[in-house]
């Protein structure tokens, strides 16, 4: 059995063009004549179909922008790429629709309410306006988004599809004065006329449609393919004079990033935002904002978070007037696998997203985690490094007893009746063990012992053997 789910972007042509027309007063034109108008524009008077020259004599103040085409379809396209994550069985329909098969998705993402609601929450993440309509044919989803509802069996669909104006079926519209004049004004009424004539009035394409709407004939489509690899860019409608302004064009292409991941089961370890400037005699080369990640992801939620707080540290050379986003490295997605005892203080994954969020936010050279040196010297083995770094493999080698103190600065001891003093006297556990190193740079001779205190508390000391320094005692460590 399918269940189909269609996304009709009803308001697209106003989208991709004017981010605030729910607000304003704005019109979309194609060739001098109105195709789409914001609520505000028809309230106060204007229709589509109006040439522009009336448009203005009845609102001079509305805005006029003209329709582009090109931007719809890659806004099409990226949608497609989004919505990708839900089903691979994805398709382009008539009048800027998406036709999804969402039978084998209903478990994954908690039947079909909440696979609604995740749709729509993407589809609004992408700045875009959207109804809904779900059936069990692909024809009839498309009719049922036009009113925004949602059927799950044949019989209430085919009460819907009875109701509906004939007029919604395209291939019903060249036809429309014919229906007029029979009385037929509903998809029930043009079905219920006798079919042979039906087809040799208005031809094949009406038979085929109202027999796919009812599920008495299969549907074939052209599936949305996933391309090899991740670059999306989207021109921006205004220029851009500050870098915390790009997140809102920043979510929509991780969202479409997310969407090629889950369709080709890979994570990424690292993106690029790429922020393109004016071009020209004067031209500035792009920004790119590179984010590595401590752990592949897939999370919109993640990326989106970390591109903030990179953004927010990030002062602009020029304005923006495009940006990308690149997914340069990506790896075979490996599910979390659920623990029956879980960890206190969360999972290693939720610990290495914190690093990634402190890394953006602070910079790499503010998180620091201690590396190894190959060193024998106790002060130099041991550093803080940034944490994107990779240390070389080092050779193995005996572990050392070591302290899990180590003072930054040696303190030099007491002496008495020949036993080295620090607060109590000491008493030798162990020792000596001769470190030798640093004739390169700084020469380090020194014999290691463990002194114990009458509390039991273990300390790192060493006597100086340096060629020419005085035999003296210090405290370098204290075992915890």
């Amino acid at each position: 059995m399918h269940l189909w789910i269609c996304v009709h972007l009803s308001r697209l042509s106003l989208d991709v063009l004017h981010t605030s027309w729910p607000t304003e007063a704005v019109v979309v034109l194609e060739h001098e004549c109105a195709i789409a108008l914001s609520p505000q524009a028809i309230d106060q008077g204007l229709q589509a179909g109006m040439r522009r020259n009336s448009l203005s004599a009845l609102a001079p103040d509305v805005l006029m922008i003209e329709r582009q085409p090109l931007r719809e379809t890659d806004t099409r396209d990226g949608t497609a790429l989004a919505l990708l994550q839900y089903t691979p069985e994805l398709a382009h329909a008539d009048e800027d629709s998406l036709l999804l098969d969402v039978a084998a998705s209903l478990r994954l993402f908690g039947g079909p309410r909440n696979l609604c609601r995740r749709i729509r929450s993407t589809v609004a993440a992408l700045g875009l306006h959207a109804q809904l309509g779900m059936a069990p044919t692909a024809t009839g989803a498309w009719l049922m988004a036009r009113r925004g509802r949602r059927v799950l069996r044949m019989a209430p669909l085919v009460r819907h599809l009875n109701t509906m104006p004939c007029t919604w079926l395209p291939a019903a519209r060249p036809h429309r004065d014919w229906f007029d004049g029979l009385g037929c004004r509903t998809l029930g009424a043009v079905r219920a006329l006798p079919r042979a004539g039906l087809q040799r009035r208005c031809g094949k394409p009406l038979i085929q449609a109202l027999d796919a709407a009812h599920g008495d004939t299969p549907e074939l489509f052209e599936w949305v393919i996933a391309p090899a690899s991740f670059s999306r860019r989207i021109e921006l409608i205004a220029r851009i004079d500050h870098a915390e302004a790009a997140l809102f064009v920043a979510r929509h292409l991780v969202e479409q990033l997310c969407g090629w991941l889950a369709v080709q089961q890979r994570a990424v370890s690292q993106i690029t935002l790429v922020l393109e400037h004016e071009r020209g005699r004067h031209a500035i080369a792009p920004t790119r904002v590179d984010i590595a990640l401590a752990e592949p992801a897939w999370q919109p939620e993640h990326l989106v978070r970390l591109l903030r707080e990179r953004l927010g540290r990030l002062e602009l050379l020029a304005p923006v007037i495009q940006i990308g986003l690149e997914a340069p490295d990506s790896v075979p997605f490996a599910p979390p696998s659920d623990s029956l005892f879980p960890e206190p203080g969360g999972t290693p994954a939720d610990r290495r997203r914190l690093v990634e969020l402190l890394t953006a936010r602070l910079g790499p050279e503010q998180v620091l985690q201690v590396a190894a040196r190959a060193d024998h010297r106790p002060e130099v083995a041991n550093h803080w490094a940034p944490i994107n770094h990779r240390p070389a493999k080092l050779p193995d080698a005996p572990v050392a007893d070591r302290p899990f103190w180590l003072l930054d600065t040696p303190i030099a001891l007491v002496m008495r009746d020949n036993r080295p003093l620090y607060g109590t006297p000491l008493h030798k556990v162990r020792g000596p063990e001769r470190i030798e190193s640093g004739w390169w740079d700084q020469l380090a001779i020194r014999d290691y012992f463990v002194y114990e205190d009458e509390h039991a508390t273990r300390y790192w000391l060493y006597q100086d053997r340096n060629p020419g320094a005085d035999i003296k005692w210090f405290l370098h460590g204290i075992f915890g």
